[in-house]
C-alpha cells in the first residue's frame, strides 16, 4: 500500500495561520507555534468585544439622551417612562442622534414626554 505524504495539508493548515497573524509584532508574523498563541488571543477578544461593543454603544446613547434630557429640566428614566406612554417608539441610538444633532425636535420629544407624564 502507497504511504500517504500529509505535508501538503500540514503546511496548508501553517501557512494560513501564520496568514492571520500576518500584521503582528515580532516572530508572532512568521513563526507557526507563536502565531497560533497570538491569533487565537485575537479571536477570543474580537468575539468578546463584539458583545462589549454592543452594552458601550447603549451606554454612550443614555448618556447623550441623558444630557440632552437634563437641559429640558427631566431625567432619563422619567423622559423614557413619558415616551412610553404617550405611544413613541424610537430606540436610543436614534434619540441620542436627535438629542445631539437637532435640538428642536429632541424639544418637541421632551414636550410630549412631558405632557404624557402630566396626563397619567
Amino acid at each position: 500500500m502507497a504511504r500517504v505524504k500529509r505535508g501538503v495539508t500540514t503546511h496548508a493548515r501553517h501557512k494560513e495561520m501564520v496568514k492571520l497573524g500576518k500584521s503582528y509584532r515580532g516572530r508572532a508574523s512568521t513563526n507557526y507555534r507563536v502565531a497560533i498563541e497570538k491569533v487565537e488571543k485575537a479571536l477570543r477578544y474580537s468575539y468578546r468585544d463584539r458583545r462589549a461593543r454592543k452594552r458601550d454603544f447603549r451606554a454612550l446613547w443614555i448618556q447623550r439622551i441623558n444630557a440632552g434630557v437634563r437641559e429640558h429640566g427631566l431625567t432619563y428614566a422619567r423622559f423614557i417612562n413619558g415616551l412610553k406612554r404617550a405611544g413613541i417608539d424610537l430606540d436610543r441610538k436614534q434619540l441620542s442622534e436627535l438629542a445631539a444633532t437637532e435640538p428642536a425636535a429632541f424639544k418637541v420629544l421632551v414636550e410630549q414626554a412631558q405632557a404624557a407624564l402630566k396626563a397619567a
